[in-house]
This record gives C-alpha cells, sequence and structure tokens, in this order.
C-alpha cells in the first residue's frame, strides 16, 4: 500500500490502528509548518525544536488515547497544540513582564522603590502571582494577544499573523484585556500608578 498518496485523516486511522510508519509521515509532512509556528513566538530555535518535539508527543497522546476527533485537518490541529505550547512556554519563562494599562500606565510603577528592601521585592513578587491569576481569568483570545505581547514581545502584526486575525481584531483584543485586566486589578486594590506614560 502507497502510505504517500494517503491523506492526513487516513494516516491518523492508520496510526490509531497501530501503523507506526503512518506517524512519521504526518510529521515529515508537517514538521515545517509545525515549527515556524513555534519559531514565530518563540524566535529561538534551540526552543523552537523542543516545543516541536513536545507538540507530536502531545499528539501521540491525544491520538493513542482516542481524544483526537476529526473535525477540523490535522494541519490546523497540529499548529494549534504548537501554537499553546509555545505561549504556555513564556508563561512560564518570562514570569514577570512589565504590562503598560490602555492609559498608558504602568502596573509596577508605583513599586518602583529607591531600594529594593525584602520587603519590597516580596509585595512585587506577590503582584506579579496576582496579576497572573488575573490573567487566567481573561476570555481566551484576551489572554493570548495579552501574553503573546508582553510576554513574548511579540508585534501586533506578528500576533495577527500567528493567529490569523486582522492586525485591528488583534488590537481590538489587547485593549478590551488590558480594560478588563485594570477592572480585576480595581476590584482586588491592586494598585499600578496611572500618571505614567512611556511607549
Amino acid at each position: 500500500m502507497n502510505t504517500i498518496q494517503l491523506s492526513d485523516s487516513e494516516l491518523v486511522s492508520l496510526y490509531i490502528a497501530g501503523n507506526e510508519n503512518a506517524f512519521e509521515l504526518l510529521v515529515k509532512r508537517h514538521k515545517n509548518k509545525v515549527f515556524t509556528t513555534i519559531l514565530l513566538i518563540v524566535k529561538d530555535t534551540y526552543t523552537a525544536e523542543d516545543l516541536l518535539q513536545d507538540t507530536f508527543i502531545k499528539a501521540i497522546h491525544t491520538m493513542k488515547s482516542g481524544r483526537y476527533n476529526e473535525e477540523g485537518k490535522f494541519s490546523s490541529w497540529i499548529c494549534r497544540i504548537a501554537h499553546n505550547l509555545a505561549i504556555d512556554f513564556f508563561r512560564k519563562e518570562k514570569r514577570n513582564p512589565t504590562i503598560e494599562m490602555e492609559d498608558g500606565s504602568n502596573v509596577f510603577n508605583t513599586l518602583a522603590f529607591a531600594e529594593e528592601s525584602i520587603e519590597s521585592l516580596q509585595i512585587k513578587e506577590d503582584t506579579h502571582k496576582r496579576l497572573r491569576e488575573l490573567i487566567q481569568q481573561l476570555p481566551e483570545a484576551q489572554k493570548e494577544v495579552l501574553i503573546m505581547r508582553h510576554y513574548a514581545d511579540m508585534s501586533f502584526q506578528e500576533i495577527a499573523e500567528t493567529t490569523g486575525v486582522s492586525i485591528n481584531t488583534a488590537l481590538g483584543r489587547m485593549r478590551y484585556a488590558l480594560i478588563n485586566l485594570r477592572k480585576k486589578m480595581t476590584n482586588q486594590n491592586i494598585d499600578y500608578d496611572k500618571n505614567h506614560y512611556s511607549q
């Protein structure tokens, strides 16, 4: 049987049925696209290679456990896994980004003490921790754009390309993410400097 001619969904079915070669073909077919998806976000080849492996390992687990569904294309599904792993990497890696609110103020400028005492560092870390928790509560699309912008340092052009939306949509999601974040911070009495403006 010539597996080269088979569609992705046929290869997935063969792999689930125990044909290991079918998965190798899927990897060959989609490796470059998945790698590019990750590299766009992490901008580091070594990290991208690690996450590429993680992506296919996660795909194996999902397919072997019978949780893979045939809705949509394999290509989109595997790229989505890659995309999510890359975003997660940044959430864990760059733990304390500077987040600028939609009015130009900075979340942590009020915490810029002349001397970083143990106490002030603790306050800063606690605030970062609470902020990460609040970011997790945002709607998925808003959370994604905020993490890509502030944790992955991606431009709005890159965010738009990676998420498949227009720049205006990406900007809109960012604006709503910051508005929602500010509301949540105000409700929880997390302080930020309303007078600081920076580019």
